[in-house]
């Protein structure tokens, strides 16, 4: 919690086809801890693989984890995450309304009660990604799954 925190505005989509608009996260940008040297990761990682509870797993290209629009959040409408919602921490991507375009990805594609990132050089596939659902899940795409 001492970690430098931002407040993003995201808009979220659920692989289900339901979206929620304009809800508010607050937590620490990979970015941040990239850029501060909290976290080195090895030449050559292209990759991240997200690590929760129950051994779940996602993936991203680290290049959308570095985007303004993931957030490795501990708060959500300003107030702290519920077990329902993920905590102690999450992983969150979303679109960020009136910005730049930037990847916007599945909700899935963060994982909540967050307990590690892997730096990776080469994908694999999360849980539900071997589970048939598509490795990038990109909304407005619409790749929801990979058949």
């Amino acid at each position: 919690m001492a970690l430098p925190h931002t407040r993003i505005r995201l808009d979220l989509h659920c692989v289900t086809t339901w979206s929620k608009l304009d809800t508010e996260w607050e937590g620490i940008a990979l970015r941040a801890l990239i850029d501060g040297g909290w976290i080195v990761p090895k030449p050559g990682a292209r990759f991240i693989m997200q690590h929760a509870d129950f051994g779940y797993t996602t993936n991203l290209p680290l290049d959308v984890a570095m985007q303004e629009n993931f957030l490795l959040a501990t708060h959500y409408e300003g107030q702290p995450l519920t077990p329902e919602h993920g905590f102690p921490l999450r992983g969150v991507v979303g679109a960020i309304p009136g910005s730049d375009p930037m990847k916007d990805v599945y909700l899935w594609k963060g994982a909540k009660w967050l307990r590690g990132l892997e730096f990776i050089r080469e994908d694999r596939l999360g849980f539900w990604e071997s589970h048939g659902y598509h490795n990038e899940g990109d909304v407005w795409l619409e790749q929801r799954t990979s058949h």
